[in-house]
């Protein structure tokens, strides 16, 4: 099964540029997951068992390493990434 996660990370630091950075730069190394990034959010888009699975460690990862943050998390039980929609 594909599953679409949409995440926005707030570090509770005045410093919170590396945190976000380090999370993302995280699950963008993972082969078999695709992100699309922004100002606001980072999708994540992939099977639902390697999505899942990176996202628990990942998200441990980061409160280990970085404290407090604040992970706000919508899913959906489809493959939404934008560069598999057909053009036209």
């Amino acid at each position: 099964m594909q599953i679409s996660v949409e995440i926005s990370k707030y570090p509770l630091a005045d410093d919170y540029i590396p945190a976000i950075k380090a999370f993302i730069d995280r699950l963008q190394a993972v082969d078999g997951l695709t992100l699309v990034t922004n100002t606001m959010s980072t999708q994540v888009f992939g099977d639902y068992e390697l999505v899942m699975d990176t996202l628990k460690v990942e998200l441990q990862r980061s409160w280990d390493e970085f404290g407090k943050s604040i992970f706000v998390c919508k899913f959906i039980g489809t493959n939404l990434d934008p560069a598999l929609k057909p053009h036209g």
